[in-house]
């Protein structure tokens, strides 16, 4: 029997977080509802860092065709691999903003931006740690994104 473990550190608020981390979700929740979510009004953004410590943002990019939306995740890989090209992603830190109040907890991301970091983690040869974090700081901490989607599918399976 084959047993899949996820850990997670967990911080109740910003001020317990490294000051490098602290700064990467902050700088994810400066550009919270700056996203175009007028269908769902569920904001999330997305800030990754590169290994030269550059920090690149998505935003979730809604579309009436739905599916045809982007995530925040998505939209930060993508511009990070565009304006540092070649340059690792080190950390990506994600927020999100419910209107309904339902979700008190961190999210993690969809399974297909769990997909998108995983690929990408293929690619540069090194993991990606992510911040999970809500409005008010509370934070969850993963060292590998790969952790989210442990059975994921890779390029070794085409």
């Amino acid at each position: 029997m084959k047993h899949i473990h996820i850990e997670l550190e967990t911080y109740d608020t910003l001020d317990t977080l490294s000051h490098a981390d602290r700064a990467l979700v902050e700088a994810a929740l400066d550009r919270l509802g700056t996203g175009h979510a007028p269908y769902s009004q569920f904001h999330v953004s997305a800030a990754c860092q590169s290994a030269d410590g550059q920090v690149w943002i998505g935003t979730n990019q809604e579309n009436a065709s739905y599916p045809v939306g982007i995530c925040a995740e998505r939209v930060a890989i993508s511009v990070a691999n565009m304006q540092a090209s070649g340059q690792a992603i080190t950390a990506m830190a994600i927020v999100y903003r419910d209107p309904s109040g339902r979700h008190q907890d961190p999210l993690a991301p969809c399974g297909m931006c769990r997909q998108a970091l995983s690929e990408q983690s293929q690619r540069q040869h090194a993991p990606i740690r992510l911040l999970l974090a809500n409005e008010k700081g509370a934070t969850w901490v993963c060292a590998d994104a790969n952790a989210l989607l442990p059975l994921s599918f890779s390029l070794k399976a085409l």
